[in-house]
């Protein structure tokens, strides 16, 4: 059985953190969207959410910690019986992989150990069955995705969250909320997803665009692609030479990636061969 001593018991290796505040629980239903679609949750933890959730809706949990399955098993005894909750005691990234979390439609809501956080939220914007995600992280964390163009926050998680589709942060938890108590104030952010996912490339185009924020974003993107390229995009594009990474708007850079994404994967083939040739002791031409 669970000890007492919650704070004791939580394993650091996992981040654990409990949110044991009874309004915040409520607020996190109250913030789930309004459809009767089932319910993926990434680490139920001691299940104090999950009680809310299986009185609405069918709930799939995923939990790594062994000692909280076989607690969550006891607990859930009646709704595991019925079907409306189904646990699998595993790592939900290994359970990810390519595919999808569900064969139908879902909302995703987890409190998530803030190492991983990041992460698991782009894998769920790859998930064509995610419908919108609710999720605990850390309130920085949240203001990422959930920033506009101009705010400093703005990052490259936040265009990749435009591009799926809306996110705001709906209230922030305290530390004392949890126990034991994070170092941190979290905060819970929803995503709503109405849009495909971008590709892959475009991440990559995005490090390269949010290399060093402060910087202008032309200057970035030359250290890493072809200059007359990248100054031919920003006349026909008609942008301002000197604005940087969080100034430009979501749309400007599927713009610009469709403009140089024939130039993203070159460069760094270049200069992979170019070091093989160094290897073999070859000359190489720039």
């Amino acid at each position: 059985m669970i000890k007492k001593n919650l704070a004791e018991f939580a394993d650091k290796r996992f981040g654990q953190n409990f949110l044991k505040d009874e309004s915040y629980l409520r607020q996190i239903v109250e913030a789930m969207p309004s459809d009767d679609l089932p319910i993926v949750e990434i680490g139920p933890g001691l299940g104090d959410l999950t009680k809310e959730l299986v009185k609405a809706r069918s709930v799939t949990a995923f939990e790594v910690d062994g000692r909280l399955c076989k607690h969550l098993r006891t607990v859930f005894e009646k709704p595991l019986q019925e079907g409306r909750f189904v646990l699998h005691c595993a790592d939900v990234l290994d359970a990810w992989g390519e595919a999808s979390l569900s064969e139908e439609p879902y909302h995703l809501i987890a409190n998530l150990p803030y190492y991983i956080a990041t992460a698991l939220i782009l894998k769920a914007f790859k998930d064509p069955q995610c419908r919108s995600i609710l999720v605990m992280v850390q309130k920085e964390v949240a203001l990422k995705f959930a920033a506009q163009p101009g705010e400093k926050a703005f990052s490259a998680l936040s265009v990749l969250a435009q591009s799926v589709g809306e996110a705001h942060v709906c209230f922030e938890v305290p530390p004392e909320a949890f126990v034991p108590p994070p170092k941190v104030t979290s905060a819970v952010l929803r995503i709503d997803k109405y849009r495909d996912p971008a590709e892959e490339r475009f991440e990559r185009f995005l490090k390269i665009a949010f290399a060093q924020p402060r910087k202008k974003l032309f200057r970035n993107l030359v250290a890493a692609l072809p200059e007359t390229r990248v100054q031919e995009a920003f006349e026909t594009l008609q942008i301002a030479a000197d604005i940087r990474p969080h100034e430009a708007e979501t749309s400007i850079y599927h713009l610009l990636y469709n403009a140089l994404k024939d130039t993203i994967d070159g460069k760094q083939r270049h200069e992979q061969h170019k070091q093989t040739k160094r290897r073999k002791g070859e000359t190489t031409t720039p």
